[in-house]
Formats: structure tokens, C-alpha cells, sequence
């Protein structure tokens, strides 16, 4: 690594905050759409791999970090309270919870602010430092997702109309959030797939020992 680059991530810390949107890892109640295929049991083990893996990308990821919680705030879970302050999501969909989430970091001072979910797989350590060097040349970074969605979204000052009258879930999604900000500096990452059913799986090695299972049961 070049040390220009070592510097510009030792800058990250101080005014970059990620935001990681979770799901409470319980039976019957994350992946449904997985479930529907490979049973509640191995889309919960599914989505526990998941999370393992985005703790794993994020862990040491030098920005400040905080996981948001859908349902409850757990303690001695994946997430180390050492690295990760925890939140629960505030509103009464995806947007509203995203923009309250993005509002109260700028709130507190941060310069840069990134979201994920936490169950791209296909997503590293490395693409992550990269967003946030990319924001700071753009106005927004966006990671589109092959379901027409996306599985980042960046910006340097809150945006509201970008969490408004979007169809949460639906391929329109990333088309709309670019209608949105067609005027700005835009960053836009390489399409990555997230995982929501079994044909996003089925042909993922490490992914082959869930289906296996699930065959066998």
C-alpha cells in the first residue's frame, strides 16, 4: 500500500462513521424470502454467517462504527461493544429509519457517512476504505445491487428526499435514488449481489454446506 494511501485511511477515523443496518438474528423472522426454499432453521444459520462476515469486513475498519438494531439492541452478541456503539432503528419504514440514522450522524459531527446491511457477502474490508476515499471526492457513493436496489449508500451532508416515496425492496429503488441526485457528484461502485433467496446462494461455494444440510434433513 502506498503511503499516501496509508495516511488518507488513518484520516478516516476522526470524521467517517459507517452505519450497519441489521436485522435481529431470530427463527422464523430474517431471510423469509430465503426461508421460503431452505426452511426457517438454515436461513437463520444462513444469516448468523452473514453477520459473521460483515462483523469480519467491518471489524477493523478504521471509520467509527455503530450497528442498528430492527427490533431490540442485544448485548454480547457479533457485535463487540469495544468496536461498535449500538442504536435501534427509529421510523416506521426503510427510509425514515435510514434518514434518522444518517441525521443523527451528522448530528454528531461526522463529515462522511456510509450504510450497509449486513448480508452482502460479496462486499470486503477493502471495498469499504475505498468508499469512503471515493466520498471524499463525490457528493455521494452508491454500491447498486443486481436486484435494482443497493447495498451502500454515502453522502457528505443529509439529503431527506433520497429516503422519500421510494418502493423499499423493488427494483426501482436505485433508479429512483439517482433521479434524486442526477445533479451531484456521484460515485458509482461496482454491482454487487446481496442475498434475499436460494438462486443467490445455490451456486456460491461456501454457501453449499447450508443447502447440503437442508437436503439431507
Amino acid at each position: 500500500m502506498a503511503l499516501s494511501r496509508k495516511k488518507s485511511i488513518l484520516k478516516l477515523k476522526k470524521k467517517n462513521l459507517l452505519l450497519i443496518f441489521t436485522r435481529n438474528p431470530e427463527l422464523g423472522k430474517c431471510k423469509t424470502r430465503l426461508a421460503a426454499t431452505i426452511g426457517d432453521q438454515k436461513a437463520l444459520e444462513v444469516y448468523s454467517f452473514l453477520l459473521e462476515h460483515t462483523v469480519s469486513i467491518t471489524k477493523n475498519l478504521p471509520v467509527h462504527k455503530e450497528v442498528y438494531y430492527s427490533e431490540k439492541i442485544r448485548e454480547n452478541d457479533f457485535w463487540d461493544e469495544k468496536i461498535y456503539s449500538k442504536q435501534k432503528q427509529i421510523g416506521e419504514d426503510l427510509g425514515v429509519r435510514m434518514k434518522n440514522a444518517f441525521e443523527k450522524g451528522f448530528e454528531q459531527g461526522f463529515a462522511n457517512v456510509i450504510i450497509i446491511g449486513s448480508d452482502m457477502y460479496d462486499l470486503s474490508q477493502q471495498d469499504l476504505e475505498n468508499a469512503f476515499l471515493d466520498l471524499e471526492t463525490h457528493d455521494y457513493v452508491i454500491g447498486p445491487a443486481e436486484d435494482g436496489g443497493y447495498y451502500l449508500l454515502g453522502m457528505k451532508c443529509l439529503n431527506s428526499l433520497v429516503f422519500k416515496d421510494k418502493n423499499w425492496g423493488t427494483e426501482t429503488v436505485l433508479r429512483d435514488t439517482l433521479e434524486n441526485i442526477k445533479d451531484q457528484q456521484i460515485k458509482l461502485l461496482e454491482e454487487r449481489n446481496d442475498i434475499d433467496y436460494y438462486e443467490d446462494i445455490k451456486d456460491i461455494t461456501v454457501f453449499q454446506k447450508f443447502i447440503i444440510q437442508q437436503n439431507n434433513d
